[in-house]
């Protein structure tokens, strides 16, 4: 029986949840062969551990690429916060000016001022656009791993030991296992 090492992370509902098979605390994750040929429970801290489990090498690649993807995010929502902050800055100065210009030179500093601020919009996207440049897609993936080999080598025991206990009672509801009785003659 060959049953390969690799093991899909999944969820199940909390009122499916079972003792996890390391520390017999409730968990509601699960790791499943491919083929469904075993399972078990276990909790997400054990999924951390490296002397227990490590991630399959493109989905470390995939969780380093969505930490990426969700820095540069916040970097762009900083600089669009930046944006915002300076052009309510620029409307206050607007108002204060207008107040004290006359009308003559009005037009004249509207225009300026649509100016400036379709250069600063058009710097505000360059920025984002420099931040969010080779952006990774990241995909929704099944968390893939591979256990240690001492509890790999556990979990094939447990299958082994319960396939020898199923033909053990196999055999023994099959009547001519057993030797016949003895005839009576003395």
């Amino acid at each position: 029986m060959s049953l390969p090492n690799v093991w899909h992370h999944r969820k199940v509902a909390a009122s499916a949840a079972k003792s996890c098979w390391i520390c017999y605390k409730p968990s509601t994750s699960v790791l499943i062969t491919p083929d469904n040929k075993d399972f078990f429970y276990i909790c997400a801290g054990h999924l951390k551990d490296k002397s227990f489990c490590l991630p399959d090498a493109s989905e470390a690649a995939a969780l380093a690429e969505r930490k990426k993807k969700e820095e540069m995010d916040r970097e762009i929502e900083a600089v669009k916060r930046e944006y915002e902050e300076k052009q309510k800055r620029k409307a206050e100065k607007r108002k204060a000016k207008e107040k004290s210009k006359d009308k003559a030179k009005d037009a004249e500093e509207t225009q300026k001022n649509d100016d400036e601020d379709k250069k600063d919009e058009k710097e505000r996207d360059d920025r984002i656009t420099a931040i969010s440049k080779d952006e990774p897609k990241p995909e929704d993936e099944a968390r893939i791993f591979s256990l240690h080999k001492n509890f790999y080598q556990m979990r094939i025991d447990r299958i082994r030991n319960a396939e020898a206990a199923k033909r053990n009672r196999e055999r023994l509801k099959n009547p001519t296992t057993f030797p016949s009785v003895p005839s009576g003659d003395p």
